[in-house]
């Protein structure tokens, strides 16, 4: 350039730094002496003008953040008195750059430094292309000023001819930031600092001729995307000035929904979603309430863990040996878990941990009596496995949405408790405990049991739609564990979706286990003992668990030992006991009370509900569990009683028929059963179960009824040790029934050793502990008359039966 190469003239010059702020040659700028670093220059440079002619000079250098740029403009001090507001000031001059050398010294408090003046002429005549780019300036610069307003200045614009002038008079330019001034001050070549000068103005134009537009079109309401990109604009410079008005970081990413949108890690399709609703939300206005439904909406889809995965604990035996640990017996669920375990980790190691979309969740029903350990296994599960662990409590559930959650139109509307149980679990492979699944129930409201059906289904739950969420979620990596007290109480629909597993209670031994390692040290932290202090002997806790307690569960025993517990530690405080102290059998009853449920077998003979002709000792399956079911028969008075068959006891209408074909049974086969079937012909029969308030049905009491009959009409006792099971049809046939493993192990904990079951209900036996079939004699029987055989009692030689009559 013509600049660098020409000779330089050295200077000495005071320094006057001017705060984010540029002046260009030409320029002429009021400066405040009350800065002291503008008043200490123009001092030094007055000063420094006494020894010389011409009038003080400054070097007018920009500091930017404490950082002064390279190139400054030499200034001349015109004239020192008062500004416009009173203030004493200076009028400067700018007459050319200089580059700034190394600091010397001068009189005064100024900074002195050496300097070199560039030379910015430019040659004559100009070439064509700069005489171009002048016209071109000229004109931005006139059509920028007219559209202001300030016409004087287009003359004085118009006059300019210099090249390196023209350039810098854009230096008035307000547009102008102080980096883009600084820029054209460095730029020494006045073609390229023209060219500078044009493409800034140029820029602007067009900046304020798309600002123009717009502000034209969003007036006018034609064109939607303009009036938005406005709009956007506007908003973002408000959010700008009000975060620097309450002193925030610009750009906080918990208050820009688009950028926690960005760079969260989702699935595309919700991503996309995300973005449709941040659109949405950008056009709301801050009064609208559609603009809370979507912060509620994004927040929500926010917090949900969609790419987060806990790692399955793979280690097999170590998963078998927490579950062992913390809970005993229930080898059906252990030995299900441990397979699915063992299963998903060869499918992860063949790299077939997601086939067709779907992952390798499961989904398990826990059926079996209240108290056998049910909600407490989902937590054991989730601890084998290392996974996380939801409840779903759904007892009492009536509305649909609770399911599937609320379409988000209605006020209040939340996703439904499955989502929001993998919200809670942070992870999308969690453990799902769907407690009481069959207390769900259905109204108006619609049924929740069919909202589940697809959360349920490992064909499907890959693509879960909720409702408020309106977007895919993947549940096929869930493990569910849905529990139940009856079976029939689920429908059928929902259980065929389920791999169902049974548990059918404890055996008595299995309750002094789980007595001994589990509920007595847990009620042993919550009376303030120490395990030293009191001591339960297996005695103490068997009769607990066979005589102050008959449960197919714990829950009872675990009451019965707190009882306990409170009432040593309630002694001790009192002075009346000592401690450390062993319990035995024989102190249970002085600490809390007689037992409730002394077997049949340990009653007196005389005592016996058996010991007199027509009862009989019947099994069945309840709520609870297991249960021991007595049946009672008489005949009435030939002479005050009518004929027919009497049903007491809150009946079913299957027991009923049950009750019909076993007197038509022994109506018709009673002559080869030697049975004075006379009687039934001309007296009423009344059959009654006790428990009168407890509803009871099902086919499988019909031997017992057809024994009790058949003890009374023979005057035969039924043997005590003897309970039975089955269904009985018109020909004598006894045919089976369900709930075998429960009936037998009521059998067990009723003190009954013989037990009578059909024939076709021998694979059940399989299922039954064998500590509880060692101390069981069972008979799988064909016919009635079998059941005769092993149930009635040898008749007395010589003895007339008598027949009890109705009262």
């Amino acid at each position: 350039m013509a600049a660098e190469s020409a000779a330089f003239t050295p200077l000495t010059l005071p320094v006057l730094p001017l705060d984010d702020e540029v002046v260009l040659p030409g320029m002429v700028v009021p400066l405040d002496l009350n800065d002291a670093d503008v008043r200490a220059a123009v001092e030094a440079a007055q000063a420094a003008a006494r020894s010389e002619p011409g009038k003080p000079r400054v070097l007018l250098v920009p500091r930017i953040d404490g950082t002064y740029a390279s190139t400054g403009v030499l200034g001349t001090v015109e004239q020192v008195g008062r500004l416009a507001d009173g203030d004493p000031g200076a009028l400067i001059r700018g007459r050319g750059r200089v580059r700034i050398g190394a600091g010397t010294t001068g009189p005064g408090a100024a900074l002195w430094v050496e300097g070199t003046r560039i030379d910015e002429q430019t040659p004559e005549p100009l070439p064509g292309h700069v005489t171009e780019l002048v016209k071109e300036y000229k004109a931005l610069a006139t059509a920028w000023l007219r559209k202001r307003g300030a016409w004087q200045v287009v003359d004085r614009v118009q006059a300019i001819d210099d090249v390196s002038a023209l350039a810098d008079n854009s230096g008035y330019s307000p547009f102008l930031t102080t980096e883009q001034k600084v820029e054209l001050l460095e730029t020494a070549d006045p073609v390229a600092r023209l060219k500078l000068a044009v493409r800034q103005l140029r820029d602007h134009l067009a900046e304020q001729d798309v600002a123009e537009t717009i502000a034209k079109d969003v007036q006018e309401g034609v064109d939607k995307q303009q009036r938005e990109f406005l709009l956007r604009r506007q908003l973002e410079a408000v959010r700008k000035e009000l975060r620097e008005l309450n002193g925030e970081e610009q750009g906080e990413e918990s208050d820009d929904y688009r950028a926690r949108v960005e760079a969260a890690d989702l699935p595309e399709k919700v991503r996309e979603a995300a973005l449709k609703e941040v659109d949405k939300l950008e056009r709301a206005s801050d009064q609208s309430p559609e603009g809370s439904w979507i912060r509620t909406w994004l927040d929500t889809v926010l917090e949900l863990p969609w790419s987060k995965r806990t790692e399955d604990a793979y280690d097999i035996q170590g998963a078998r040996a927490v579950l062992d640990a913390e809970h005993a017996g229930l080898d059906d669920v252990k030995e299900r878990i441990t397979e699915y375990l063992a299963v998903r980790k060869r499918r992860g190691d063949r790299g077939l941990g997601v086939v067709g979309g779907r992952r390798g969740g499961a989904v398990l029903a826990l059926v079996g009596p209240p108290g056998v350990g049910k909600t407490s296994l989902g937590e054991s599960v989730a601890h084998a496995m290392g996974r996380e662990f939801v409840r779903v409590a759904l007892g009492g559930v009536r509305d649909e949405a609770e399911i599937r959650g609320h379409r988000r139109t209605y006020v209040g509307a939340l996703p439904g408790r499955i989502v929001r149980a993998i919200k809670e679990a942070g992870a999308m492979n969690p453990v799902v405990l769907l407690d009481e699944i069959d207390k769900v129930g259905s109204d108006f409201r619609g049924d929740p049991a069919a909202a589940l059906l697809e959360v349920l289904d490992p064909a499907q739950n890959h693509t879960f739609r909720d409702h408020y969420l309106e977007v895919e979620l993947d549940l096929s990596d869930v493990v569910f564990l849905a529990t139940a007290n009856v079976l029939e109480a689920i429908p059928e629909a929902l259980l065929d979706r389920m791999e169902l597993v049974r548990l059918d209670g404890y055996t008595e031994d299995e309750k002094i286990v789980i007595a001994r390692d589990h509920l007595l040290p847990r009620q042993l932290e919550r009376a303030g003992l120490d395990a030293d202090e009191v001591t339960l002997d297996e005695s103490a806790l068997r009769k607990l668990a066979g005589e102050y307690t008959r449960e197919a569960g714990v829950r009872n025993l675990e009451r019965s030992v707190a009882r306990l517990l409170r009432k040593i530690a309630a002694q001790h405080e009192l002075g009346e006991r000592e401690l450390p102290l062993t319990v035995t059998e024989g102190d249970l009853r002085g600490l809390i009370g007689r037992p409730h449920h002394v077997p049949e077998s340990a009653q007196d003979p005389a005592e016996r509900r058996t010991a007199v002709p027509g009862v009989a000792t019947g099994l069945a399956v309840t709520g609870a569990g297991g249960d021991v079911l007595y049946v009672e028969a008489s005949l009435a008075d030939p002479e005050t009683g009518a004929a027919g068959l009497t049903l007491t006891g809150q009946l079913g209408d299957v027991m009923k028929e049950s009750a019909q074909i076993a007197l038509s049974f022994l109506r018709s086969h009673g002559a080869e059963l030697e049975l004075p079937v006379a009687d039934l012909k001309d007296r009423g029969a009344h059959i009654h179960f006790p428990a009168g308030a407890v509803p009871k049905d099902g086919p499988s009491a019909g031997i017992t009824m057809t024994t009790a009959l058949a003890s009374l009409l023979s005057g035969r006792l039924v043997r005590t040790d003897v309970a039975m099971t089955g269904e009985v049809s018109l020909t004598g046939r006894v045919l089976p029934i369900g709930g075998v493993k429960q009936k037998l192990l009521a059998a067990h904990r009723a003190g009954v050793t013989t037990v009578i079951i059909p024939k076709r209900n021998e694979p059940d036996l399989d299922d039954v502990p064998a500590e509880v079939l060692d101390k069981l004699d069972v008979h799988t029987v064909t016919d009635v008359r079998q059941v005769l055989e092993l149930a009635l009692a040898p008749a007395v030689d010589g003895a007339t039966p008598e027949v009890p009559v109705a009262a």
